[in-house]
């Protein structure tokens, strides 16, 4: 397969979390051969700049030329370019090189407040590289300054779009992370607004998130994808990459730029865990402990949040005399039902990611008990009218209501039924071979 040359040209964080050091992980995590033209030091960390060097023109064209003659650029970003004089340069390598797929971020201030721009320098970003990029991705503040305009309201952020359109770039994303509400980002692309949200990340572990949004639209122009495509899956990048932020240092922690690499590793692990579990109930003659409306199992992705991240068996596992069978293997979203309860018992433990449901009877409690589990209960009668009008909101109720009344996480929560509702145990475990283990367990003592 053919590796994308992604070029950054920008400044270094000594603190890793934003630059070329943000520019160059991203580039990797998604699959790009990252190259960089530093043309600042600074000493950075969590809580702000303590210094900056910039590198002498002539040193930062020397980089440019060594990387661009010898192994070529599919596509660029820029970031902290401090100077007047730093911009033309870069700009004049930029045409030199040809470069067509260009992603500027106009980075005027850090996370913390420090200066990254000389004002002298915005004239010159204005005239030199604005008309250059195929991309802007300026934030609130900073399309405030190219525009030359307040920003306060999605009708805001559009004026603006336009109006730095006008300066040139051939797209513009006015990111709006610093409007209340979901974070927003707004596309301009000249003729249509393209409005792309994610639910709003309740961190203050966001350092280096325009770097890695830069980064990340300029890797999925090198790979080929159109404008819109390579801003959206930019946003889910980085969405991703703040929701699993890093802790570090005594301010703003960077965002976690291998995150959605390592998810996607997690993901096959529990469709894989998940798989043996089943085949384990399988042949272990676990028919016995079916209901009537069949069982399901499932798993969720650690910090699970949605259904979507919960694997479970689409079908269900189906009752056949003695065994158990199914019609497919786990995956992700199979399961509205059992991803409820899970992802109930996440928000209390979230070590609590798997479970199965299994029959009622008070011969099973019996059991559960003579076990040595630990059981919690809940009544469907005391449950809310309101919660019982809104679709699929039952178990989720049932099982809070079980857990908030319960010492830590029991192994089993199990309820009566009610009108329409069959009575169910649900088994819970850290994973899925701990809660194969203990259905087992009951299945053997019912055979008994």
């Amino acid at each position: 397969m053919e590796v994308k040359r992604v070029l950054t040209i920008a400044g270094s964080d000594s603190g890793g979390g934003a630059g070329i050091q943000a520019d160059l992980k991203t580039i990797t995590a998604l699959g790009g051969f990252g190259m960089s033209v530093i043309t600042a030091l600074t000493a950075q960390n969590t809580l702000g700049v303590q210094g900056v060097y910039e590198i002498p023109v002539a040193f930062i064209e020397k980089q440019f030329d060594s990387v661009a003659a010898d192994i070529g650029v599919d596509a660029a970003k820029t970031g902290m370019l401090s100077s007047s004089e730093i911009i033309r340069s870069v700009a004049k390598k930029i045409r030199q090189y040809r470069i067509r797929k260009l992603v500027v971020d106009p980075v005027m201030v850090a996370k913390g407040g420090s200066p990254l721009l000389r004002e002298e320098a915005r004239g010159t970003l204005v005239k030199e590289l604005i008309p250059l990029a195929t991309v802007a991705t300026p934030n609130i503040p900073e399309a405030e300054v190219l525009a030359g305009m307040r920003i306060v309201t999605k009708d805001n952020m559009k004026k603006a779009a336009v109006k730095i359109y006008r300066l040139g770039a051939k797209n513009v994303v006015v990111k709006g992370g610093h409007l209340e509400g979901d974070a927003m980002d707004l596309l301009f692309d000249g003729k249509t607004f393209h409005e792309i949200t994610a639910k709003r990340i309740d961190t203050k572990h966001t350092h280096g998130t325009g770097c890695t949004f830069a980064s990340a639209i300029a890797t999925g122009l090198a790979r080929g994808d159109g404008v819109p495509e390579a801003v959206k899956r930019a946003k889910d990048y980085v969405t991703e990459a703040i929701r699993f932020g890093l802790p570090l240092g005594g301010g703003q922690g960077p965002t976690n730029h291998f995150a959605p690499v390592f998810r996607e590793g997690e993901r096959y692990r529990c469709i894989e865990e998940l798989k043996q579990a089943v085949a384990r109930l399988k042949s272990g003659r676990t028919g016995n402990i079916v209901p009537e409306i069949q069982s399901n199992f499932g798993y969720a992705l650690t910090g699970a949040s949605s259904a979507a991240e919960v694997a479970a068996v689409p079908g269900r596992l189906i009752r056949v005399g003695e065994n158990v069978e199914t019609l497919h293997d786990p995956a992700f979203g199979a399961s509205s039902h059992v991803a409820q309860v899970i992802l109930a018992a996440m928000r209390v433990d979230g070590s609590c990611r798997s479970a199965m449901n299994i029959r009622f009877s008070d011969e099973v409690v019996d059991i559960l008990k003579a076990l040595k589990f630990e059981v919690a209960s809940f009544d469907r009668a005391d449950e809310p009218a309101e919660v019982k009008l809104r679709e699929g909101s039952s178990l989720e109720w049932g099982t809070t209501d079980a857990l908030t009344r319960h010492k830590g996480i029991p192994d089993a929560v199990f309820d009566r039924g009610d009108v329409g509702k069959e009575p169910i145990v649900r088994i819970l475990g850290r994973n899925p071979a701990e809660v194969a283990d203990k259905v087992l367990k009951i299945s053997k003592a019912l055979r008994k």
